[in-house]
């Protein structure tokens, strides 16, 4: 599966992106799928994951109650709704595909499948 996120940019902070995700493919409702990011000189940490169905969701700490991910497995498309930015969600943004977690997947070894990322720049 081939992935491409989009709807990144720059925004204050306060604001709101809603970040997307879409694959290429007819397989997609198979595959638990995740967003992580990636600030400049540090790892790249989990954000958000949710399973096959949409029944099961999972957040960061530093993200719970501000994000929001969601899937619509009739159009291949994982979504990131971001409220109440802060400037230390700047990052580079990437979504995944795992294809065999049970569930869903915290653990970026476990997704076998990423985008090419897209940058969110929140201002102070």
């Amino acid at each position: 599966v081939q992935l491409q996120a989009s709807g990144g940019g720059l925004v204050q902070a306060g604001g709101s992106l809603r970040l997307s995700c879409a694959a290429s493919g007819r397989t997609f409702s198979t595959y638990v799928m995740g967003w992580f990011r990636q600030a400049p000189g540090k790892e790249r940490e989990f954000v958000a994951t949710i399973s096959r169905r949409s029944g099961n969701t999972y957040y960061a700490d530093s993200v719970k109650g501000r994000f929001t991910i969601s899937r619509d497995n009739a159009k291949n498309t994982v979504y990131l709704q971001m409220n109440s930015l802060k400037p230390e969600d700047t990052a580079v943004y990437y979504c995944a595909a795992d294809r065999q977690s049970t569930l869903y997947s915290i653990y970026d070894n476990d997704y076998d499948y990423w985008g090419q990322g897209t940058q969110v720049t929140v201002s102070s």
